[in-house]
């Protein structure tokens, strides 16, 4: 099969991270650009990523999972060249589409590393894509973003998978009693509430809220059992003054210890990969605080290159060009295709 069009490539939109200490501090100040942040506080975020050699795990993350993507477009007969494009470190998106420009690449089919609608997770992406065509002018490709997919079957079922065997991992006894804490990136409550579209009745996270709850309601459901469960947050980077979505994933943890629950199994269900929000946040941070509490703690694995996870963005090729049927879990409403209203 030659061609599928409209698209004629596709292409991965990242975040990005730094691969060496000096880069660290420079793709700070890209990420931050413009909210008047104090170098001393990139300078203590620095110090999460010189923890790992300066090195964010993300954009190896991308590599393999576009070889996997790659892999999976040829069995499935998908003949589009595939490219890769970050939004705040190296391949910066804009070159990537300058890129796709030079090799006559005209409509694109883009898939975010991001499964959920709020405005960081989806509208800075819409925006990032606009502003990189814009400078790019006439000759820029068309760029169409596909739907969130926090409600996939190849987004949940690998966490449930994951979820399993993190469970598995903990002394029988700590299992009759743990805590599935179901983790992801806070943000401001002005910005959660502002989240959805237009006329939807949401909790008071929001459209966000609401989809976190779904998928953790969903990975649970796959258990072997009923595990109580809830959403935790974790990563906000605001001024104390400034409310963001709580309760926070270390403050979760020392109340449930007061509790007397003697293991919590965290899932990164608000992210797609291990990047470093999940490896120092949860993998460090989050483990020394069970550690001090005395209690058991895992976390599991998110999506990754789970052999689900890569068959879903196939799914999602295939949905945008007419030859398979929408794929969704749960009873949310979804956002319109293509385009997200929050």
């Amino acid at each position: 099969m030659k061609s599928m069009r409209p698209y004629d490539a596709f292409l991965l939109i990242s975040f990005g991270g730094p691969e060496g200490e000096d880069e660290v501090i420079p793709f700070l100040e890209n990420v931050t650009r413009g909210r008047n942040i104090p170098r001393e506080r990139l300078a203590e975020v620095g110090e999460h990523y010189f923890l790992f050699g300066g090195v964010s795990p993300i954009n190896q993350q991308c590599r393999d999972l576009l070889a996997a993507v790659t892999a999976d477009f040829e069995s499935a007969g998908i003949d589009l060249p595939v490219y890769w494009g970050n939004r705040f470190w190296t391949p910066m998106l804009i070159d990537t589409l300058e890129q796709m420009k030079k090799d006559g690449v005209r409509r694109v089919l883009a898939v975010p590393t991001s499964a959920y609608c709020n405005w960081s997770s989806r509208t800075a992406y819409l925006e990032d894509i606009d502003r990189a065509r814009a400078a790019l002018g006439e000759g820029a490709p068309e760029i169409d973003l596909v739907r969130p997919f926090y409600d996939h079957p190849g987004f949940v079922d690998p966490l449930a998978e994951y979820t399993r065997d993190a469970l598995d991992r903990l002394p029988a006894d700590q299992r009759e009693g743990v805590r599935l804490l179901f983790s992801a990136h806070s943000i401001p409550t002005e910005m959660a509430e502002r989240s959805g579209p237009p006329g939807g009745t949401y909790g008071p996270a929001g459209a966000y809220g609401d989809q976190l709850h779904e998928v953790a309601r969903l990975v649970v459901d796959r258990l072997d059992r009923e595990y109580p469960f809830e959403v935790v947050y974790q990563s906000r980077s605001g001024p104390p003054s400034q409310p963001w979505l709580e309760p926070d994933v270390n403050d979760r943890m020392e109340e449930l210890a007061g509790e007397g629950v003697p293991a919590v199994v965290v899932v990164p269900h608000g992210f797609v990969s291990d990047h470093m929000e999940v490896k120092f946040d949860l993998d460090v941070e989050a483990r020394e605080t069970a550690e001090k509490l005395g209690i058991g703690y895992q976390r599991a694995l998110s999506p990754g290159t789970h052999p689900a996870f890569v068959s879903m963005i196939t799914d999602l090729v295939r949905e945008y060009t007419g030859r398979a049927e929408q794929q969704r879990l749960g009873e949310l409403p979804p956002c319109a295709m293509g385009q997200c209203s929050c």
